[in-house]
């Protein structure tokens, strides 16, 4: 399933629109839950995680927020984030095509949510997204995201964001870029980075987000872990700047050899707020998961950024394995499920029969009131 940016595969048999929906709809679930089993237990130490929950730490969501299962950031920008990639997908219709572009408008979109009291009906681009009411919430937005979103300039590589911030806030919101199956991986990568410096300037901060969406995309092509997380490895050495990211890659897979999976180990691999140390984390967890559930409790269990770390993990396991592996029990509880879901099918459906949906010739209007062109 291999074409030029933008487009899509000439022909996309049922299974496979199937299967990608599957692990479409597993990678955006997948996050949440990671997310939202870390989003309770953020900022404590393990010893105080042990002393609240028992020796194996939490096994189930934790109250945040007033309620169990509830996500926080990582999730909201992650979904503002497939916006925009729809988004720049029905524009292209207008003869525009600039994803970053559309990513930012999106992500703006979200940075409104965190300053207003609910949606603005009066907005022409507003579309379905930004009138969800309950994503009108803080949930412990980064400084970065919120500095880099506060006015309309788009920082680029040439003039990036933030420029010494490399926070995990982008690595955090970069799954959906690797969801973009008929694009080689130059260029995802190129898209993730070029839109990673919207808010997170340092070069290891936009480096380690595009490594991370090279490995989704991997997965969701059915190339396996391992084989997608060397493809990212070999991207990352031509880059420059690249070595920190590529070491904290190699701690992680060093890991994994080192002996039975524990929170010690995951702790060996630093505490998750900077951008290489998510990474690094969310990949080894994901490479010795047992199943989804063992996975991501591992993710969360250890004294640092515990949401974002289960959500990349979440990530990587759900386009891994798609939506049925999802722990039952977590996912009818996930905060904002129904949403997921709708903006996971809408994503798929955009990409394997966009052209059914819009062209320059005719479009479906409530596809365009969903998804504006403006």
């Amino acid at each position: 399933m291999t074409t030029t940016a933008g487009a899509a595969p000439a022909l996309w048999s049922r299974a496979d629109q199937q299967d990608f929906r599957a692990r479409v709809r597993g990678t955006l679930l997948g996050g949440a839950i990671g997310d939202a089993l870390g989003a309770g237990i953020e900022f404590q130490s393990l010893d105080a995680i042990r002393a609240a929950h028992g020796p194996q730490g939490v096994d189930d969501y934790v109250p945040a927020y007033g309620r169990r299962g509830a996500v926080t950031d990582d999730t909201q920008m992650t979904m503002f984030t497939v916006d925009g990639l729809i988004r720049a997908h029905v524009r292209r219709d207008t003869g525009a095509w600039h994803p970053p572009t559309d990513v930012h408008r999106a992500h703006l979109r979200w940075a409104a949510t965190q300053r207003e009291w609910g949606p603005d009906e009066r907005r022409p681009d507003a579309g379905w997204l930004a009138r969800e009411e309950w994503l009108y919430a803080q949930r412990a937005p980064g400084n970065a995201c919120l500095d880099g979103l506060a006015d309309d300039r788009m920082g680029t590589l040439e003039a990036p964001k933030n420029p010494e911030s490399k926070g995990c806030g982008a690595v955090m919101r970069s799954a959906p870029f690797g969801l973009l199956a008929g694009w080689e991986p130059e260029l995802v990568f190129q898209l993730a980075a070029e839109c990673a410096v919207q808010t997170h300037g340092h070069v290891t901060g936009y480096l380690a987000a595009g490594a991370f969406a090279v490995v989704i995309h991997g997965v969701v092509r059915g190339d396996g872990l391992r084989a997608s997380v060397d493809r990212a490895l070999t991207l990352l050495a031509g880059r420059p700047g690249h070595e920190e990211t590529t070491a904290a890659i190699r701690q992680a897979l060093a890991a994994v050899s080192a002996g039975p999976p524990t929170a010690e180990r995951v702790e060996s691999l630093g505490q998750g707020w900077v951008a290489e140390e998510a990474l690094a984390m969310g990949l080894y967890c994901a490479l010795v998961a047992e199943d989804m559930r063992h996975g991501l409790l591992l993710a969360v269990n250890h004294g640092g950024d515990s949401d974002s770390t289960g959500s990349l993990c979440g990530n990587i396991l759900g386009a891994l394995h798609g939506e049925t592996a999802l722990p039952p029990a977590w996912l009818a509880e996930l905060e904002g499920r129904a949403t997921l879901l709708q903006l996971a099918d809408d994503f798929a459906m955009e990409l394997t029969q966009g052209p059914a949906l819009h062209s320059p010739s005719g479009s479906s209007a409530a596809w365009l009131a969903r998804y504006p062109r403006v």
